[in-house]
């Protein structure tokens, strides 16, 4: 069943997926850099708030993915919204 939920060309699977992504690629920057802090006395990043724009990196990688191997354009249209939306947020708190 889950291959059929991400094999679909809908732009609410695009939209679950552009959200979902970022934020989970998120967590685990932020779970490596605490880590990384509490044994080394160090962050990865020089500031935190470059962990949410390097997790937009994921969202570039699957919209080429839907975009040119699947061909799903709705996908890949509503993963791009929602990375504009983050883009838009970062600039806007940042």
């Amino acid at each position: 069943m889950k291959d059929k939920i991400f094999k679909r060309d809908h732009y609410g699977t695009g939209l679950l997926l552009g959200l979902l992504l970022p934020v989970l690629l998120y967590l685990v920057l932020f779970a490596i850099d605490f880590l990384v802090f509490r044994f080394f006395s160090t962050h990865i990043l020089a500031k935190q708030d470059y962990l949410y724009i390097l997790s937009l990196v994921v969202n570039l990688f699957t919209i080429r993915y839907y975009f040119v191997n699947l061909k799903y354009d709705k996908t890949g249209r509503g993963i791009l919204i929602v990375t504009f939306a983050y883009a838009l947020v970062y600039f806007i708190l940042y």
